[in-house]
């Protein structure tokens, strides 16, 4: 048997070979305990089989469905998903990237922690194709793939209902530590209805702030009746912030105020009688995601236009408004 006739079949060139060198050639892999080098294997096939991935952070159930969405895409296809976690550092996930670009990864979808494209330049002067997913960059190329939520739309869908609801202020729950966030066109297609509709406003940073210092932020800011108040938590992580403080002040929703929050998974249906929700699908933005990146590798090259793509976010009826 020659050298030629095992290499073929490592590397699942079967061609024409029987099944009975197959079986002979997975014989003695099998006795030797053989695994092919991966360096070796991307020498030969200019492929490494490896796709990075870098989310914000990693403890949010947004980035678990996510990385399953593209795992979902990616696995079958025998590509091996490197995941890491920028921990919402811009720092951080700039040494993440170039880790990853040293592994000669085929292709890289980023959750960025950063607002403008130069930033990011590095990695198409490497010849790697990739694919940004929710967040969004200013002057991102068109030909740079982006999977997102309908953030800004959902968002003055939601304001306007809570005026036809009689809510006479929003007070909106935010957190961010980084340059772009999902939030910023929340907050916006908030802020622009509100304006529109001459409603007062206010926008409650809490990073860093204990559920107490939130408890007393929102105490300076809610008048019982006649004034109508909703309390809008921009993230699913915050609404168990909001959850809490509501909790401090003897509140009851929708009674006392209203509540709603954008969320990722449906848990908030088991409090009290039910959150009203905008929920976000990260399984199928990280499906599209995948999708999108594949289509940059086939095409070898990290120029391919690449349409944007838009998930919308559902609305989730409770009883808390």
């Amino acid at each position: 048997m020659s050298v030629t006739t095992v290499s073929r079949f490592i590397n699942q060139n079967y061609g024409k070979m029987s099944d009975v060198t197959k079986e002979k050639i997975e014989t003695v892999i099998k006795q030797l305990n053989y695994r092919p080098s991966a360096s070796a294997r991307r020498m030969r096939t200019h492929e490494s089989k490896m796709i990075g991935v870098i989310v914000g952070d990693i403890s949010n159930v947004f980035s678990s469905l996510l990385f399953s969405g593209i795992y979902e895409i990616l696995q079958p296809l025998n590509y091996s998903v490197l995941l890491l976690n920028a921990n919402n550092s811009s720092d951080e996930e700039h040494k993440g990237i170039n880790r990853l670009l040293e592994q000669q990864i085929d292709g890289l979808i980023i959750q960025p922690s950063q607002n403008y494209f130069q930033n990011y330049q590095f990695v198409l002067d490497a010849n790697v194709p990739f694919v940004t997913v929710d967040r969004y960059i200013k002057d991102q190329p068109k030909f740079i793939g982006k999977v997102t939520t309908n953030n800004g739309q959902a968002s003055e869908a939601m304001a306007t209902e809570l005026i036809k609801l009689g809510y006479q202020k929003m007070i909106l729950i935010s957190s961010s530590t980084v340059e772009t966030s999902a939030q910023i066109p929340r907050i916006d297609g908030f802020t622009k209805v509100a304006h529109h509709n001459a409603i007062p406003i206010i926008n409650v940073n809490v990073t860093n702030h204990t559920n107490e210092w939130i408890a007393n932020q929102i105490r300076k800011h809610v008048t019982k009746k006649p004034q109508k108040t909703a309390l809008v938590s921009l993230m699913g992580p915050l609404l168990f912030k909001t959850l809490s403080a509501i909790n401090m002040l003897h509140l009851s929703f929708p009674d006392d105020i209203g509540l709603t929050s954008f969320d990722d998974w449906n848990w908030a249906q088991f409090v009290g009688n039910g959150i009203d929700l905008i929920q976000q699908d990260p399984l199928k933005m990280g499906q599209n995601a995948a999708s999108l990146l594949l289509e940059a590798i086939k095409a070898n090259q990290p120029r391919i236009q690449l349409p944007p793509i838009i998930i919308p976010a559902k609305r989730i009826s409770g009883h808390s408004l």
